[in-house]
């Protein structure tokens, strides 16, 4: 598959890079504390979604990322197709991966993409060496994933600055709503 273009562009504080080679996902990479920020930006469009996981993990595989937070929120319900794809082909690299600390971001609500992630997670849990952790929001996994570090809020407005306001989940998870059945008449 193509390779990642590792051109970076550079922001004010050494070493925080937002990386614009892969156009499905918004990502933000932090040299000091080996961090990788992915979010899927591509909306609905899960077309390319194989070509732009293959190219996260060669990215990852690069940098040799240690701590990577994955904001499920913005990802649409991964086809069953595309689950299979990453059982028989992602996973396994993932687990052979230097990950040390996952922070997994999806809401309650997104019960589709949980069960599925927990799916592929099962099937390999016997050769995962990192630990995984979920958190409803961004902002709560990347202090856990950082440790505290003082590092983080240059971190958030640099991402906030590019990317906005941490981009609300996916449509399709609003409140649900009661149903209301018809009377029988």
């Amino acid at each position: 598959g193509p390779r990642p273009d590792l051109r970076f562009m550079r922001s004010k504080p050494p070493f925080f890079v937002i990386i614009s080679s892969i156009s499905d996902f918004s990502l933000q990479y932090d040299q000091p504390l080996n961090l990788l920020r992915v979010e899927w930006a591509s909306g609905d469009d899960m077309r390319t979604f194989r070509v732009s996981a293959e190219q996260l993990l060669l990215l990852c595989q690069q940098l040799q990322v240690r701590h990577m937070l994955l904001n499920m929120n913005t990802l649409p319900d991964i086809s069953v197709y595309d689950q299979v794809w990453m059982s028989a082909h992602w996973m396994p690299a993932v687990v052979q991966s230097s990950l040390e600390r996952v922070v997994l971001v999806n809401h309650r609500r997104r019960v589709h993409n949980q069960l599925a992630i927990e799916s592929l997670l099962a099937q390999v849990s016997a050769t995962i060496t990192f630990d995984i952790q979920y958190f409803p929001q961004p902002g709560s996994g990347l202090h856990w994933l950082t440790d505290y570090s003082d590092r983080l809020p240059a971190l958030l407005s640099e991402w906030q600055a590019v990317h906005g306001p941490s981009v609300p989940p996916a449509p399709g998870v609003s409140e649900p709503r009661p149903q209301y059945r018809p009377l029988d008449s």
